[in-house]
């Protein structure tokens, strides 16, 4: 996965009715380990990491880099999305699309948090990046993941083995910016 391009980093906060998506700070270290230690969140994705390696690991700014928005609940991290360029992507159907990406910690699971975030972040995109189409990625046993997909205007391209899953792609159209 690589960058974005041209977009400018970061960008101004991105405010919902809820949220705020905004570049990762230092005081987010302790909630992105939180969520990279989670075994709920990593249930589909290969299992969680170990808090200590985390610890070890972590920089003191995580997860620093184009595309990665922290997603901001009345000032506290909740979840994650990723914006990245899927240049190294296995489907040809994905590769050089940009790819969206999401975690969100299991207390914040079940409110709409995670639409209105991705929401969010796809319509940022379309204004930086007109005519993006995008991909999205997720184990078909995520059921969860599955209909957020749908919500957000993505279309099954693909289902495929990977990981000891079906995994499915789905393609959410380039939006054509408004004359």
């Amino acid at each position: 996965m690589t960058e974005l391009g041209s977009v400018t980093w970061p960008p101004a906060p991105i405010k919902t009715e809820r949220l705020v998506l905004r570049e990762p700070e230092p005081r987010d270290r302790a909630a992105f380990i939180e969520l990279l230690a989670s075994p709920e969140v990593h249930t589909y994705l290969g299992g969680p990491r170990s808090r200590d390696e985390l610890e070890r690991e972590l920089p003191g700014t995580p997860q620093r880099w184009p595309g990665s928005f922290v997603v901001d609940l009345d000032g506290a991290m909740i979840g994650q999305i990723l914006l990245r360029r899927a240049t190294g992507h296995s489907r040809p159907a994905a590769a050089g699309k940009a790819d969206l990406g999401y975690l969100f910690l299991p207390r914040a699971w079940g409110f709409g948090y995670a639409a209105e975030a991705c929401a969010a972040a796809l319509d940022w995109l379309d204004g930086v990046l007109p005519g993006e189409p995008v991909v999205l990625t997720t184990q078909t046993a995520n059921v969860g993941s599955m209909r957020l997909a749908a919500k957000l205007g993505f279309a099954e391209v693909e289902r495929f083995q990977a990981w000891d899953a079906e995994q499915w792609l789905g393609l959410r159209p380039p939006v054509t910016p408004s004359a």
